[in-house]
């Protein structure tokens, strides 16, 4: 088994960003066979979005479609007179995509910071829990804002600090970080939003909390979504997982052992 590793390269010594999203798309490749299964939370927070639909759109963008589920949705709810992009940067999401759904959505395969698609060409993005892996976030938005169309609008879902945190504290180790994301706080992103050029931003946080009944469903539930890469080097051992799953074990509540995600809803017109 290898270590948790859910690290952003930001600072460092760290890999050049086209083996980051290699390594990113490997992952999810990965998870995608039985990513929609273990989605449960992310479904969830995708409510959030959905509700903040308009009433109609004709060319939308789902940003970090995985395989499909909303994409889908959201081509049935515009109907046929609206073009629905479902874009993924792991060829394995869109491979279950088009299997899954067919080509009622049109499937791309690119890189959120490097969008291939033309200047102004979309009416509204949606994205649910996709740029928290976008190590430059500046890039992501400004590519957004460039590929809105003017009054078009972005709904996103991303997660922000104390994210995972009852994972974090089970696998820390002295010394040693504990390979979580570094996720970025609501400021972050209003600067980010403003500084792409969008005219008006809501951005809102909410915690929501999960509950499996062991440490082995809480692992599956974060690799079964592609949340989790090899480290070189990151093989734990029995006293490891043992020590592990003794601190989750101190965190049980009633419901089952906790897992936390501090979900940040944007809401951004340009």
């Amino acid at each position: 088994m290898t270590a948790l590793s859910l690290a952003t390269p930001t600072t460092g010594n760290v890999p050049r960003r086209d083996d980051w999203q290699a390594r990113v798309a490997r992952a999810f490749s990965r998870a995608a066979p039985r990513y929609a299964e273990r989605a449960r939370a992310q479904r969830i927070m995708a409510e959030s979005l959905l509700s903040r639909l308009p009433e109609c759109a004709e060319r939308v963008l789902d940003l970090g479609c995985g395989p499909g589920e909303m994409a889908a949705s959201l081509a049935e709810r515009f109907g046929s007179s609206c073009t629905v992009v479902g874009l993924d940067l792991a060829p394995g999401m869109l491979e279950v995509a088009y299997r899954t759904h067919g080509n009622a959505v049109r499937w791309l395969c690119g890189d959120a910071a490097a969008l291939p698609l033309e200047d102004t060409s979309q009416e509204l993005v949606v994205s649910n829990l996709a740029i928290q892996w976008c190590p430059d976030l500046d890039a992501v938005l400004a590519e957004l804002r460039r590929v809105l169309r003017p009054g078009g609008r972005a709904l996103i879902n991303t997660l922000g600090p104390g994210t995972l945190a009852e994972v974090g504290r089970a696998w820390s180790r002295p010394g040693q970080p504990t390979g979580l994301l570094s996720f970025r706080d609501a400021a972050h992103h209003r600067g980010a939003a403003w500084a792409a050029g969008f005219r008006r931003l809501d951005c809102r946080e909410h915690a929501l909390r999960f509950h499996y009944p062991d440490l082995t469903a809480v692992m599956a539930s974060i690799k079964g979504v592609g949340a989790q890469t090899s480290r070189p080097g990151g093989q734990l051992t029995r006293a490891d997982l043992a020590r592990a799953a003794h601190r989750y074990e101190a965190m049980r509540e009633p419901e089952g052992l906790p897992v936390t995600y501090r979900l940040l809803t944007l809401e951004l017109d340009a």
